[in-house]
């Protein structure tokens, strides 16, 4: 190892010489040159914690074996990462997970998406001398939207991390020593009864099986096979960019009109676009908001399309809760228009209407269940599915979605704008807000409605926009950990802004706990790129704009914040508060 004076260290890994910044870690060294030490623990958004000890090398300038992952090459010798005595330190690393595992991977719902799985095979693990310890434990099954088997958790602790670096929640923890030790909420908590959002942070970053959704796909088929139910599917903006990762699209390819003629072949009776109900939410929030500025509301005021956001605020701050919009989300919105509007222009008995929210969230089937969601008396939503399990059914039904010919939506109600496309990505909402509220207030038209400063990938942005004779600040945060910060400004009153955007996962919903398994740091990028690509391509980009909004306030709701869109389309929040 040498260093030089600009702070470089020269090393060889694997008799290559590699030159890096001080303070890189063995790991991203060796990866600089080609050499991909494995890995079990460590993940791109999460601190290295070396729990596995899978990644361990040799440095020649010492006795003992290195973890790559948080080791920095600085206080390195000469690393050999594919050694005998390293190998050997692997595979029996591997044998002693395995020995407690199920390897019931026919069974599992990651099989072949299972990094477990996938580091057996490359290490070529063929048999396991150590005797078999494990037992099966109960499955925590006790919400709406997750699902936790620790029979095969491997006790790597990302779950954790993500609970508390990512998102803020300390929901879970480790409990329990030796043989009893284990991974859940402290004292075995109900779910509903710890600080856990229902985010679905903790299966994104899960190397294996053990946390999942719960699976409602089973629903969607009986309604399906009864000839007495009028199925109603909506899918939400940033499924177009995910759903083509199962099906061996690009990263953040639009997939739009191929996953209709997909659910159409499920047999759906109608595929309407969440957008559409997006572009409603920007009529009903952008009219709030102004409501709010020009009559002394109470500001800032925050959006409330995301449900796990809502759960966090509810749990966790709720003397806060007055600053939340009372607008539905687009999900919720989109089940009360088509059980009353809908279901009247079709003819059809609201009763008889099921309706399945396509969505790239967990938090959202717990939304659906909340008890106030039935403004229409039914109902809003009947099942809620995320990414992943649309495309189980699309396989379990033998389709391989990129077969199919593009097929459009149905209308009426079934057709949104570019401005409802950007909300499944971080600043998406604000600026199809922006561009809204600016033309009603100022009856000009914008010279362009790309809002810059709202979009990219930092944690926090903001903004001054001047809109008629006032400036509006307003800011943009994604992941409850950045929202948190924003939070306790708030409660201190240095927040001085007037409307703010708040996603629970980091980047917005593109990053959504029910998205295709990804540990590909870039994907969210993809995605975000890919809903923008798609704004440019509608002809219409801005909701006010929308002529299926426009026709349903004129036959239906009357206007913005009217009696009626505030019975179908608004709602209110109470006080959850739960000590972590």
């Amino acid at each position: 190892m040498s260093k030089d004076n600009k702070e470089n260290i020269t090393i060889k890994i694997d008799g290559i010489d590699v030159t890096v910044p001080s303070g890189t870690t063995i790991l991203e060294a060796a990866k600089k040159i080609g050499v991909h030490i494995p890995t079990l623990c460590n993940h791109p958004d999460l601190t290295a914690k070396s729990t596995c000890r899978i990644c361990v090398v040799e440095d020649t300038g010492s006795r003992r074996l290195k973890t790559a992952c948080n080791q920095p090459v600085d206080s390195c010798k000469e690393i050999i990462t594919n050694s005998k005595r390293v190998k050997e330190v692997r595979k029996t690393i591997l044998q002693l997970i395995l020995a407690n595992h199920p390897q019931d991977c026919l069974n599992c719902i990651r099989n072949q998406k299972c990094e477990l799985q996938e580091l057996t095979q490359k290490e070529n693990i063929m048999d396991n001398p150590f005797e078999r310890i494990y037992e099966p434990v109960p499955i925590k099954d006790d919400n709406p939207s997750l699902v936790r088997d620790n029979s095969k958790c491997i006790k790597c602790g990302r779950c954790v991390q993500a609970c508390e670096e990512i998102q803020a929640s300390k929901a879970i923890g480790f409990n329990g020593r030796s043989t009893n030790y284990s991974i859940g909420q402290a004292f075995d908590k109900a779910t509903d009864e710890s600080t856990c959002v229902l985010c679905g942070k903790c299966i994104t970053v899960c190397p294996v099986g053990a946390l999942r959704e719960k699976d409602d796909t089973e629903k969607v088929w009986d309604a399906l096979a009864n000839e007495n139910k009028f199925v109603v599917f909506q899918t939400a903006p940033s499924v177009r960019v995910g759903l083509g990762d199962e099906f061996g699209y690009s990263s953040g390819e639009i997939v739009t009109g191929h996953m209709v003629a997909g659910i159409r072949r499920l047999g759906a009776d109608k595929v309407i676009d969440t957008n559409f109900s997006a572009d409603l939410t920007i009529m009903e929030e952008g009219t709030e908001f102004l409501g709010r500025l020009t009559n002394g509301g109470t500001l800032p005021m925050i959006t409330s399309c995301s449900p796990g956001w809502i759960n966090f605020v509810e749990k966790n701050y709720p003397d806060l809760i007055d600053h939340l919009s009372t607008c539905k989300s687009p999900q919720q919105m989109f089940g009360a228009i088509t059980k009353t509007y809908y279901a009247e222009k079709l003819g059809v008995d609201p009763k008889d209407m099921f309706v399945v929210s396509v969505m790239p969230c967990i938090a959202k089937k717990y939304e659906s269940k909340r008890p106030e969601m039935d403004a229409s008396g039914y109902r809003d939503i009947d099942v809620v599915l995320t990414t992943r399990e649309l495309a189980r059914m699309f396989k379990e039904n033998g389709l391989d979605i990129s077969e199919l010919e593009p097929e459009d939506y149905d209308s009426i109600i079934g057709h949104g704008t570019g401005a409802g496309t950007i909300f499944g990505t971080s600043g998406g909402v604000m600026e199809a807000a922006l561009r809204t509220v600016y033309e009603v207030v100022t009856g000009e038209e914008l010279d362009n409605v790309d809002f810059e400063a709202v979009r990219g990938h930092d944690d926090f942005k903001e903004a001054e926009v001047q809109v008629g004779d006032i400036p509006v600040r307003v800011a943009i945060t994604s992941g409850l950990g950045n929202a948190k910060k924003l939070l306790e400004k708030i409660r201190k009153g240095e927040a001085d802004y007037h409307f703010i955007e708040v996603m629970a996962c980091p980047g917005g919903c593109v990053g959504g706990g029910g998205q295709p398994y990804t540990i590909k740091h870039d994907a969210r990028e993809d995605r975000m790129e890919g809903l923008y690509k798609d704004d440019k391509q509608h002809d219409i980009r801005k909701s006010h704009e929308n002529p299926e909004i426009k026709e349903i306030y004129e036959e239906f709701l009357g206007e913005p914040n009217s009696h009626k869109a505030h019975e179908l389309l608004h709602t209110h929040y109470r006080n959850r508060y739960t000590k972590a």
